[in-house]
């Protein structure tokens, strides 16, 4: 409620002659939230998993967030309506594969619907026969621990079993964009 009443201040900076408040759209309010919300630059991955039919399955994020260290957990969420909702909430095991700078393309592919994603990328079974991408700066095996609900997402927890890092410069998304990271 703070965030809209903060929103709803800041639209009616100048109130109207009559001295009542314009109240902003839903949409209005859901596109302000989005913009704020973009002000937090994050990186970008790709989750991947097998669906019921043995089918990889893999969508871009950038809610990926560690947890814990003792024991290793980490975090994404994913929306209710996603097409592979069921896969990744069902599934048991997940990768994460945290993109580099030049892999805005996997991204992207990964970001749309239909087309065969995995026949325009390197990747290779890996334990549990989870898809793992080749190439990317880190990447996690995970166990799915719990799946909680928030909203129109649920976040999905995992059990880090298995991490690599073969480093280099990160992708990076901030205000709507892919951005790259100032020298240091």
């Amino acid at each position: 409620m703070a965030a809209k009443m903060k929103f709803a201040q800041k639209m009616n900076d100048g109130m109207t002659t009559d001295s009542s408040p314009t109240i902003p759209s839903p949409a209005e309010q859901s596109r302000a939230l989005r913009d704020t919300l973009g002000q937090f630059a994050t990186g970008v991955t790709v989750v991947t998993c097998r669906d019921a039919a043995g089918q990889p399955v893999g969508m871009t994020v950038n809610s990926f967030n560690s947890v814990s260290l003792d024991p290793a957990l980490v975090l994404w969420s994913i929306d209710r309506q996603a097409l592979g909702y069921d896969a990744f909430t069902r599934g048991g095991h997940f990768a994460v594969h945290v993109l580099k700078a030049d892999q805005q393309h996997i991204s992207n592919l990964f970001a749309g619907r239909g087309a065969d994603k995995f026949g325009q990328v390197h990747w290779h079974a890996g334990p549990d026969q989870v898809p793992l991408l080749e190439d990317c700066a880190a990447r996690f095996h995970c166990r799915l621990a719990q799946c909680v609900e928030g909203g129109d997402h649920t976040i999905l927890l995992g059990e880090v079993l298995e991490f690599s890092a073969d480093g280099g410069e990160p992708l990076v998304f901030h205000r709507g964009r892919y951005r790259a990271l100032a020298g240091d």
